[in-house]
C-alpha cells in the first residue's frame, strides 16, 4: 500500500474503532476482487471500505460494485485533497458511502447506504472474516507457520 493509502487507512481505522467496529486491511474476496478494508460491527455488519489515493484511480474505478454483494455497507475513503471530486453522480451518493481520512483521523462526510446481507452470505463473509484475522494473529505470534494473509 502507497505511503499515503496507509496514512487512509490508519484514519479510517481510528474513525471505525471509536464506534466499535474492527477492521483488516487487503480481505480476498470470493470473487476474485480485494477489500482494502473490511469492518465487522457489534452486530456482526459487514463494511467495506475502498482507499483512494489519485484523482486517475478515484475516476478510473470500475470494479467498486464488485464489492458490494459482500458488506452492507460500502463507502470510498479519500484523503481531503480528493474530497471534492466525489461529489458527483458517478459515485452513487445514494449507495455509496464517503470518508475523509488522513493518517491522525477520519470523518464520514457521506452515510453509507445499508443493503442488509442475506442470513446465509452474512454468516460465511463472517467466518472468513474471523479466520482470516485469527491466521493473521497466528502468523505474528510464529512467522514460522508460514500462514500467508
Amino acid at each position: 500500500m502507497p505511503p499515503v493509502a496507509t496514512d487512509v487507512a490508519r484514519g479510517v481505522t481510528r474513525l471505525l474503532c471509536r464506534g466499535d467496529w474492527f477492521a483488516i486491511c487487503e480481505v480476498p474476496l470470493p470473487n476474485g476482487r480485494r477489500a482494502d478494508l473490511m469492518a465487522v460491527g457489534p452486530k456482526g455488519e459487514l463494511t467495506i471500505v475502498e482507499i483512494k489515493v489519485s484523482r486517475a484511480d478515484l475516476i478510473g474505478d470500475a470494479k467498486w460494485h464488485d464489492y458490494l454483494d459482500y458488506c452492507d455497507r460500502f463507502y470510498w475513503a479519500v484523503p481531503p485533497a480528493l474530497a471534492p471530486i466525489t461529489e458527483g453522480e458517478r459515485f452513487l451518493p445514494g449507495e455509496a458511502g464517503l470518508i475523509v481520512a488522513d493518517r491522525y483521523d477520519a470523518a464520514i462526510m457521506r452515510d453509507a447506504a445499508h443493503r442488509p446481507l442475506a442470513a446465509a452470505r452474512r454468516k460465511a463473509e463472517l467466518l472468513r472474516f474471523a479466520r482470516r484475522a485469527a491466521r493473521r494473529l497466528a502468523g505474528q505470534i510464529d512467522p514460522t507457520l508460514g500462514l500467508g494473509s
